[in-house]
């Protein structure tokens, strides 16, 4: 995935701040910070709570003590959002329906935590919804190795193990993604072709252009959250995704519309209800065909998203 930094890459160090200000150094490290929290946590709301609670952690100890403030930051950060996703995958059992991580806009220039995630290369959809197949303690060293370059040993003092257990996690976070993510990911262009596509397809009704665009073994997942209407299950089959597609754009009304926007590193598709958005379609590429997609209609997942002319 070409958004991702591949294995062994570092994360440039910032620009070195003020020892003696507390908020000075916290700032200069709060990008690698809220990309670390939203790779484990999936969820902007979530990661934006880690890292406000990784401030008031820092905002009370000496920073002249600390020898390495980003370690130190870092660790915090990843302790906290660990804890956070033990309790979030106990609540799990409540949550109606298929669980899909927040699509979160790419570029933008408002200094919030989306924001800050992108300037930290956020992953993929397709990685976030592997990394939620993981324990929180796997999902938490892939993303400190895979994604921000760091060391078993530093990985070790972050999350608390020993550096043996820690290569064993990463050995097995590296299984998992290899299983769960498609063969290989196209470059965006043609990613974006077959997503525009899909698009043109589904909107139009042509159902020999939609069959096309679809691998055999598609499969859709959604997330409604309970909160509308959604499968459960996911669809599986070119024919029984088609049908759902088609049915559902049949019952689109007069102020919708569709659009391509950039999530995540990728193309993917918003629909607008008026000035709302009302889902988004997130698609996985495999040899020029969608092998999966992506549907977020929990309208909790969606709020960072805004109309293109706003």
């Amino acid at each position: 995935m070409p958004s991702d930094p591949g294995p062994g890459h570092r994360t440039a160090a910032p620009v070195p701040a003020d020892p003696r200000d507390p908020a000075a150094v916290f700032a200069a490290h709060r990008d690698i910070l809220a990309g670390v929290a939203y790779r484990i946590l999936g969820q902007v709301a979530d990661a934006e709570d880690v890292v406000q609670d990784a401030w008031l952690r820092w905002s009370g100890v000496d920073g002249g003590d600390v020898r390495d403030p980003r370690a130190f930051l870092v660790r915090v950060t990843t302790r906290l959002a660990i804890d956070r996703l033990r309790r979030r995958k106990a609540r799990r059992e409540e949550y109606v329906g298929a669980w899909l991580p927040e699509p979160i806009p790419t570029g933008g220039s408002s200094g919030d935590v989306s924001d800050q995630v992108v300037l930290a290369e956020s992953v993929s959809m397709a990685l976030l919804v592997v990394l939620e197949t993981m324990s929180p303690l796997e999902r938490a060293v892939f993303v400190l190795h895979e994604g921000f370059g760091f060391s078993h040993a530093e990985i070790a003092e972050a999350v608390d193990r020993s550096e043996t257990a820690v290569r064993q996690l990463a050995r097995r976070a590296r299984d998992h993604v290899r299983e769960g993510r498609p063969r290989f990911d196209p470059d965006p262009v043609t990613h974006r072709h077959v997503t525009q596509r899909f698009l043109a397809a589904t909107v139009s009704g042509d159902l020999a252009a939609l069959m096309q665009v679809l691998a055999p073994g598609v499969e859709l997942i959604a997330d409604g959250g309970g909160q509308v209407r959604a499968p459960l299950l996911p669809v599986r089959g070119v024919e029984r995704v088609t049908r759902f597609l088609i049915a559902v754009a049949g019952r689109a009304t007069p102020d919708q519309h569709a659009s391509l926007v950039d999530l995540n590193g990728r193309a993917a598709i918003v629909v607008w209800s008026g000035s709302t958005v009302a889902a988004v379609l997130a698609v996985d590429v495999v040899d020029g065909r969608i092998e999966r997609i992506y549907l977020v209609a929990n309208p909790a997942k969606l709020a960072l998203l805004r109309p293109p002319s706003s």
